[in-house]
């Protein structure tokens, strides 16, 4: 019976009347439906037939722009790639020149950390700098060096992105992974290597908020409505910090062995204390945050409110209406089926 439909439709529908509504009105008329009898699987062949009539060409074309954007992205990758291996191509060549000078050769790296996307390379650059701290200082506490250079690889990685909990989960997550790798092929030397990529993490993790709460200040206004969008997320975000820091390390170690684990549980309790900085400067951001962009975030909600009256919403307004209506007949039909079934018995 479908297929009919479906054929009836093809047969009877004509473009040349200039509305959707005739054409359809049209289609109906000739087809002598008797939508009466119609079954919900005719109803769901009738209006995907019609649809698939109607928006064949916004099909095409939403095909062709997915085929390009595709090629775009694939493309954007391959420039993203092309700009870090020039970048890198530049490092290198600056460090031959200031080889002989060591001075300026710091100054170079400290450059080049903060010039390139290090979380492409975030894995391999805590690896690198985590042996090379065991290798330069085999014998002494490798804590305290150890800390600043895991503080700066976190705090260079977190500052130009966004502050959500997802994007900064996954970089302490990928530092730590990291760390404890190290720290399983140096079992001798493991709780240091933990203690110092947490002191670091934390500090760096610090060390970028407050970056954050001082870019508020200055920040101009164009660029506020990326503050807006993400108002209420970056306030939450800010408030949960700690509890963010804590929950990376609880999850890295339920997935390490054993003595790693016993190491990052007894290592987060005891920072449990040492967390009121991050807690401190996340919410003193949160205020400053409201403080300066609240009434931005009103406004915002204004327009909110006018995009609700919008044909979009209004559409999900009225199906969530007809949606009502579906469920309470289908609880009336379960209902009547029910007693019918009570009576019965």
């Amino acid at each position: 019976m479908s297929d009919t439909i479906q054929n009836d439709i093809l047969e009877s529908y004509n473009k040349r009347f200039k509305t959707v509504s005739k054409r359809v009105s049209s289609a109906l008329e000739d087809t002598k439906l008797d939508k009466e009898t119609l079954t919900l699987q005719e109803m769901r062949e009738l209006t995907s037939t019609i649809i698939n009539i109607e928006t064949i060409k916004l099909k095409d074309d939403l095909e062709a722009l997915l085929t390009k954007k595709e090629a775009i992205e694939r493309e954007l990758e391959r420039k993203s790639d092309e700009l870090q291996n020039a970048k890198y191509e530049i490092f290198n060549i600056l460090e031959d020149e200031f080889v002989d000078n060591q001075g300026a050769l710091s100054k170079l790296h400290q450059v080049k950390l903060q010039s390139i996307d290090l979380y492409d390379i975030l894995s391999e650059l805590i690896e690198s700098a985590l042996i090379t701290a065991l290798e330069k200082d085999s014998n002494g506490d490798i804590v305290e060096s150890t800390t600043e250079v895991i503080k700066e690889i976190t705090y260079e990685s977190i500052k130009e992105g966004s502050l959500n909990t997802i994007r900064i989960r996954k970089i302490l997550s990928t530092i730590l992974v990291s760390a404890i790798d190290v720290a399983e092929a140096s079992p001798n030397r493991a709780d240091q290597i933990l203690n110092a990529t947490l002191k670091g993490m934390r500090s760096g993790l610090i060390k970028s908020i407050d970056r954050f709460r001082k870019k508020l200040e200055f920040m101009p206004v164009e660029a506020k409505h990326i503050l807006i969008e993400d108002y209420d997320t970056i306030i939450e975000d800010l408030n949960q910090t700690d509890t963010l820091f804590s929950q990376v390390v609880i999850t890295q170690a339920s997935g390490s062995n054993q003595a790693i684990s016993s190491i990052l549980l007894d290592l987060n309790k005891a920072m449990s204390y040492d967390l009121e900085e991050l807690v401190h400067i996340s919410k003193e951001t949160a205020e400053v945050m409201k403080a300066r962009f609240s009434s931005f975030a009103k406004s915002a909600v204004k327009k909110a409110d006018i995009a609700f009256r919008s044909p979009k919403a209004q559409e999900a307004k009225r199906m969530g209406i007809q949606a009502f209506g579906v469920a309470r007949v289908a609880l009336g039909s379960a209902i009547k089926y029910g007693k019918d079934a009570i009576d019965k018995k």
